[in-house]
């Protein structure tokens, strides 16, 4: 899950390198390093930490390269130092390469690569590419890089440079994302599209096994044989505002009061264009929803709704484990894939396999043109611009809109139901214009270790989501539960010290709710409740409480989520800890 950016033009190199990575830094910040073609030698920098450090290492020098490429790390294979951090070069300095993915057989090809007297110096796989490219070079970069393709094993995307043709990029997707930018008399690349907003918006996403050539003057694709390929560009609809931080002091945050707007315009898309599926969901024997992390929790909340409407059955699985299950899926089946980026590894290769199987594969994305997008028999797009922050926030609630307007899109009620959804985006609003409630009652917590998240029906996978954005970004222990289960096992960790945040809005199972509250108190537990404003019940329960405007039961978890974002955030905020960029993880999933 690293960042890459490329280069080569007329302009100096650097300056979009630099700017590149620090868009991209939410894929990784272990270290970060570039690599430059000047004055016909390589000129390589690299530093431990985030671009900051890479930034104070490069001041003052007088740097007019017009051709370079720049990585930001996440570690995969060695530890964080500056000997593994990208880019790695050659023996003989004239071959840089930077490295997102993994190499497989990367020892079987260190030790050969020993055999032959090559001073392997990091402890990465990919120092065995640059080495690879430098042995299989003849005169042309393109010719060396596809000879040493068909040595590697693994998913992976790298980009190299040489002193030997020094305005010249080859680049390779093949599992991890890489994009291409389109400029005038200079071209671009990166992992991913935001690194590219500044300087352009017409842009190539390269699909699996393709290799791209690039030159000032002209971008050249091939596939792994070295046959040419026709390529279309896109334009972004994006623009470089949304990638800012608009004035909040974190994007997390930023994205978290952006989801009135970002919900309104995934719910008008919807009922102005409506689904444009080519069959009904009730054409399929079952439906698989396959997801990782915040997408998994999602899904969880479409199968409520999908079975509840389209009366289907339906499995929630983590796609990281279904991938090497034998789940027996074929034809008749439906395959509904979630994944922000569009880039999650194993969502992605999990979603394949089950397709090959004889599945229909369908696909929420946010991403237009991403590799599972390109992959998808039929895609649904969630309409939340970039998401930069690392904890998803306004991602999770545009899917949770598609999911809801997948789920009614055949009911006999439908235009009512989505009527209903409309009226989400103000609810929210009125939300957010509270978040210095939920801020104080942050911060009379922000000092405990341990909390339990309970919940029911479809406040249980909001529970579960509300423990991950602790998780995430405090470095806080929590567990979601379904409260039924609390006397099951975790009753016993209760005590004065764990507070649990308990989730109860007026539904089906809101009586039940208030007796696991009552056994959180009967233990002399802290109850933080997140219920209907003016429930008097449950606020007199509840140490603190937390009020969201009433509204009917199955679109409750689109209030109840805010809630735990903003808990999650001002604590995280509240210790000093980098909210974006949270220790060890990054945005896009692109390894198992």
């Amino acid at each position: 899950m690293c960042g890459i950016v490329g280069y080569t033009g007329s302009n100096p190199a650097l300056i979009v390198l630099l700017e590149g990575l620090e868009r991209l830094e939410y894929r990784g910040y272990d270290s970060a390093g570039v690599a430059l073609i000047e004055n016909g030698k390589l000129h390589v920098d690299k530093k431990v930490g985030k671009i900051r450090e890479l930034v104070k290492s490069l001041w003052g020098k007088d740097l007019k390269a017009t051709a370079g490429i720049g990585h930001t790390r996440w570690a995969t294979h060695g530890e964080v130092c500056e000997l593994n951090a990208h880019p790695h070069t050659d023996g003989e300095g004239n071959f840089a390469v930077v490295h997102n993915g993994i190499i497989e057989n990367y020892r079987e090809l260190r030790e050969e690569l020993e055999r032959t007297g090559i001073d392997y110096r990091s402890k990465t796989d990919t120092e065995a590419i640059v080495h690879l490219i430098a042995l299989n070079y003849r005169g042309d970069l393109l010719e060396a890089v596809i000879n040493t393709l068909k040595r590697l094993r693994g998913a992976y995307a790298f980009a190299v440079i040489t002193t030997k043709e020094p305005n010249r990029i080859i680049a390779v997707r093949y599992g991890s994302p890489l994009v291409v930018g389109i400029g005038k008399g200079e071209n671009f690349l990166a992992s991913d599209i935001p690194a590219l907003l500044p300087f352009t918006r017409d842009v190539i996403p390269l699909k699996d096994g393709e290799v791209v050539d690039l030159r000032p003057d002209g971008v050249f694709i091939y596939d792994f044989g070295g046959n040419m390929l026709t390529k279309e560009v896109m334009h972004v609809p994006w623009d470089i505002i949304s990638a800012e931080k608009g004035g909040f002091k974190h994007f997390m945050l930023k994205e978290i009061f952006e989801q009135p707007r970002t919900l309104g315009d995934t719910i008008r898309g919807y009922i102005s264009r409506d689904l444009n599926l080519p069959f009904s969901l009730k054409d399929f024997r079952r439906i698989l929803i396959v997801a990782c992390g915040t997408s998994y929790h999602a899904g969880l909340l479409g199968k409520y709704w999908i079975e509840k409407y389209v009366r289907a059955p339906v499995e929630v699985a983590y796609a990281s484990e279904v991938r090497y299950s034998d789940m027996p899926v074929g034809e008749g089946d439906l395959v509904l894939a979630i994944s922000q980026s569009g880039e999650t590894a194993d969502t992605r290769f999990s979603s394949l396999a089950l397709k090959e199987k004889g599945a229909t594969l369908l696909s929420v994305v946010n991403v237009m043109g991403s590799a599972l997008d390109r992959e998808s028999d039929y895609t649904l797009y969630t309409h939340a611009g970039p998401e930069i922050g690392v904890a998803a926030t306004k991602t999770f609630t545009a899917q949770l809109a598609v999911l809801y307007a997948l789920a009614v899109s055949e009911a006999e009620e439908k235009y009512a139901r989505m009527e209903e959804l409309l009226k989400v985006p103000h609810l929210v609003e009125e939300v957010l214009s509270r978040s210095e409630v939920m801020r104080g009652i942050a911060l009379r917590h922000a000092n405990n270790r341990d909390f339990l998240y309970l919940g029911r029906y479809l406040s249980y996978p909001v529970a579960l989501e509300g423990a991950l954005k602790l998780k995430e970004i405090s470095y806080i222990h929590a567990e979601g539960y379904p409260a039924g289960e609390m006397k099951h096992g975790p009753i016993a960790l209760i005590d004065e010290k764990m507070p649990t945040v308990a989730i109860v809005p007026k539904d089906r199972v809101y009586e039940k709710m208030l007796s696991n509250i009552e056994e959180v108190l009967a233990r002399r537990g802290k109850v933080i409740g997140v219920g209907f404003e003016g429930d008097e019940n449950l606020k007199g329960l509840c140490g603190d409480f937390i009020g969201v405007p009433e509204v009917e039961e199955d679109l409750t978890p689109f209030l109840t989520i805010i809630p735990l974002q903003l808990f999650a955030y001002y604590i995280a905020d509240y210790l000093g800890l980098d909210v974006d960029q949270p220790r060890n993880l990054a945005k896009t999933v692109t390894v198992e």
